[in-house]
């Protein structure tokens, strides 16, 4: 079994990184205006839940009658550049003890290099998997839902696309491509997407509410796939 992990919303809250970005922007105003930090971390929110990410530091910066597009890019910087607090979900933490040493383990997550490298360090991730692939670092083309970085593990670990699993949690591209192959496919329903209906075919083989149920998940699928090889053995004792 080589196990494959999503990272926002899967392994940790995305929001949490949107949050901890928009303060960094507000202590930088702050710092530079004099602008309530407090005051405008609340203003950033409140435009990110009315009209979303896109204009949230021109509407912040028009605000005090401040917009400049170079101000706006110095923002985006910022925002991408800091250094997050960021926590894993307790499952998520559970789940990686239990696997990790035991299988092998890898991170696949789209997204601005900088910004999703910033994230894996700040989990403090990166010595639990074999490798993390941030897909951008190959390529915008090669976002999910191309099958570019799940090729490269494939080759990497020599072994079936029935013995690799993905776990994540946008239907619109994680599972779409790797259903056909017969990789597992495993939605976990933790993120900003838990009530998006998939379009057909879009959807994981299995839905699981947190990652708390994974284990009985790669269990049942394994000892089912090969009920006396090593994989459904190592599944066996998973499921102690």
């Amino acid at each position: 079994m080589i196990l494959i992990f999503d990272l926002d919303d899967t392994l940790d809250d995305e929001s949490s990184f949107v949050t901890s970005g928009l303060g960094a922007v507000a202590r930088h105003g702050e710092d530079v205006f004099g602008w309530n930090a407090e005051r405008s971390l609340g203003l950033m929110l409140n435009v990110l839940q009315r009209e979303g990410r896109g204009r949230v530091f021109d509407r912040w910066l028009e605000s005090h009658g401040q917009w400049s597009k170079a101000r706006v890019t110095a923002c985006v910087n910022i925002y991408r550049h800091h250094r997050p607090s960021l926590e894993l979900f307790p499952a998520a933490r559970a789940v990686l003890d239990r696997y990790r040493g035991q299988v092998p383990l890898y991170l696949v997550t789209d997204g601005h290099k900088i910004v999703q490298r910033n994230k894996v360090d700040a989990l403090a991730l990166f010595s639990t998997f074999r490798r993390v692939l941030i897909t951008h670092r190959f390529g915008i083309r090669h976002a999910k839902p191309s099958l570019h970085c799940f090729e490269r593990i494939r080759q990497a670990e020599g072994c079936r696309w029935a013995d690799m699993v993905y776990v994540g949690d946008n239907p619109s591209k994680d599972f779409v491509n790797l259903n056909p192959l017969g990789a597992l496919t495993v939605r976990v329903q933790t993120g900003g997407h838990r009530n998006v209906v998939a379009l057909p075919g879009y959807d994981a083989q299995v839905s699981i509410p947190d990652l708390d149920a994974l284990p009985s998940v790669l269990a049942a699928h394994f000892q089912a796939a090969a009920p006396f090889g090593r994989i459904a053995s190592y599944g066996a004792d998973s499921a102690k």
